[in-house]
């Protein structure tokens, strides 16, 4: 076998691989039919005006997308951050504080290979639980993980005040996720300006994670976001900073796979040069739709609609027997166990046909706990009836235990 870069072995096996074998050999019962909550994809209907720019565009097939995109795609982008962020047009370049992606998986993995550098010991911070892009970002770099466990007692938010100091020297690059995935948490301005600060102290690039950021409970107090909070500070070029934004929750779009990269222009530039080689160019017809989902609202307020129809009903029905709280943003319910998450999930799936995700496959411990042990996260993806029917199952389950 050829020789491969060591920091393989340190890849964990990805979340839905170990809920595969989880539930191997397990035969639901066939008389209910199955309900998927597990995976975040979202299954609203997707904008007619996306499927129709792809569709007017398509003979853009035909040309090579260049790794910058488009102006129009930049400029759309940088309008719609200035307006949702209450930053002045200005202060945002299309040129040069934003990156069309495609799709902010894969560019969360590779930002991190980009701005770490791996010859000085480099540590890369994340929440804990986490998105497990993060972690294997972080060791394919060459980079040690320190994980903010992010518990109940502190609203599923990371403590920056607990970290050593030794750690903040080290530290290269913390990701951030706000609202977070699961908890669905919305970090507040003081908490930007905390972690603004230290950044400062020790030169050290924050990339925000802020791809749940457009589904919120209240439509009067949108999440705060990153850029906005530094430019609040006063820091007007968004020094350290760079933010994730997609289309996939956002829009109900993940097989678009568009989205952007946001912030430091000196950053980006480099990051820009990193993706000529790395990067996957958005194809044009793909930008042409992403240009018309940045410039409208609509939807999305309809989106978010849907979301609290969701969310209302199935916490209703399971308040009656469990403690279940709703989150202030994302789609995903963050719900205690009574008995050991991966027994939960197993057993539900045994009896109800449903599945959910142990909360203990998107978390490491640390520290002595694991805080994703005995949660599962429940993903309100599904239709409406099915989000019902699940919860009256969920609610059965619950007490048969």
């Amino acid at each position: 076998m050829p020789v491969m870069t060591p920091n393989l072995k340190y890849l964990h096996p990805y979340p839905f691989e170990k809920l595969a074998q989880l539930k191997q050999g397990i035969t639901p019962p066939v008389n209910k039919s199955a309900i998927v909550l597990s995976i975040g994809e979202p299954a609203h209907v997707t904008p007619p005006l996306i499927e129709q720019a792809i569709l007017s565009h398509i003979k853009g097939l035909s040309n090579y997308p260049t790794t910058k995109g488009i102006l129009e795609l930049r400029q759309s982008i940088s309008d719609w951050l200035g307006k949702r962020f209450n930053i002045p047009a200005e202060c945002i370049n299309p040129e040069t504080q934003v990156l069309p992606v495609s799709g902010t998986r894969e560019a969360l993995f590779s930002f991190a290979q980009c701005v770490v550098d791996a010859t000085v010991k480099p540590v890369v911070m994340m929440p804990n639980p986490f998105y497990q892009i993060y972690e294997g970002a972080a060791l394919l770099a060459g980079a040690e993980t320190y994980f903010l466990n992010t518990l109940a007692a502190d609203n599923y938010l990371p403590d920056f005040d607990a970290v050593p100091e030794a750690i903040w020297q080290r530290c290269q690059l913390i990701y951030i996720c706000s609202p977070g995935n699961p908890s669905g948490a919305v970090m507040a301005r003081a908490d930007h300006e905390k972690l603004l600060l230290l950044a400062e102290k020790y030169n050290f690039v924050i990339a925000s994670d802020e791809c749940y950021s457009e589904l919120y409970d209240d439509e009067a107090n949108p999440p705060v976001g990153l850029l906005e909070s530094a430019y609040n500070m006063g820091n007007t070029d968004f020094k350290r900073c760079v933010v994730f934004h997609s289309l996939s929750k956002r829009s109900n779009a993940p097989g678009l796979r568009s989205g952007f990269v946001a912030g430091d222009a000196d950053i980006l530039g480099q990051y820009f040069q990193y993706r000529t080689y790395q990067g996957c160019a958005m194809p044009l017809p793909t930008q042409q739709a992403s240009i018309k989902a940045w410039q409208d609202e609509a939807h999305v307020i309809e989106n978010r609609r849907l979301y609290r129809e969701k969310f209302a009903a199935f916490i209703e029905i399971l308040s009656e027997v469990c403690e279940i709280n709703k989150p202030p943003a994302g789609f995903y319910v963050w719900l205690k166990t009574p008995i050991a998450d991966t027994n939960f999930a197993q057993q539900l799936f045994a009896q109800e046909n449903i599945t959910v995700l142990p909360g203990s496959y998107l978390s490491r411990e640390f520290s002595g706990l694991n805080p994703g042990i005995n949660h599962v996260r429940i993903a309100l993806v599904a239709p409406l009836e099915d989000c019902i029917t699940a919860a009256h199952r969920i609610k059965n389950f619950l007490q048969t235990l």
